[in-house]
């Protein structure tokens, strides 16, 4: 019996991550893309409509190179240490924003929702 049972939330649980799956991979992609600086909206952009372009962000004497290009976004140079935003490429799903720490920069895509996704101080 006690098999049995842990037979069933097993399964519970492999039927919601797959239902989950499903849900996300059948969402339509999303296009608009939201570039923030310590914690501010600097930017928001349609990737579907947004032509060819590089820009600089910006913080003191922090900058990141962000490029637009072929409806893509990515940040292809920045001067932080690590580097590990350039390393990232081109951002392809809203499940992983790029992100450059030292510079509190993020770019990720925006959700329908239009609901509260995280709240940071």
């Amino acid at each position: 019996m006690k098999n049995r049972i842990i037979g069933v939330i097993i399964a519970v649980i492999f039927a919601a991550g797959v239902i989950g799956s499903v849900i996300i991979l059948l969402s339509p992609p999303a296009t608009v893309v939201r570039i923030i600086s310590g914690g501010e909206v600097i930017r928001t952009v349609d990737l579907a409509a947004a032509a060819d372009e590089v820009f600089e962000v910006t913080a003191g004497d922090m900058h990141n190179t962000v490029e637009i290009k072929d409806h893509r976004i990515r940040i292809s140079s920045a001067d932080c240490p690590d580097r590990t935003c350039v390393n990232m490429g081109w951002l392809s799903s809203g499940a992983m924003p790029i992100v450059c720490l030292p510079h509190h920069l993020v770019i990720e895509f925006v959700t329908d929702s239009g609901g509260v996704d995280a709240v940071t101080r």
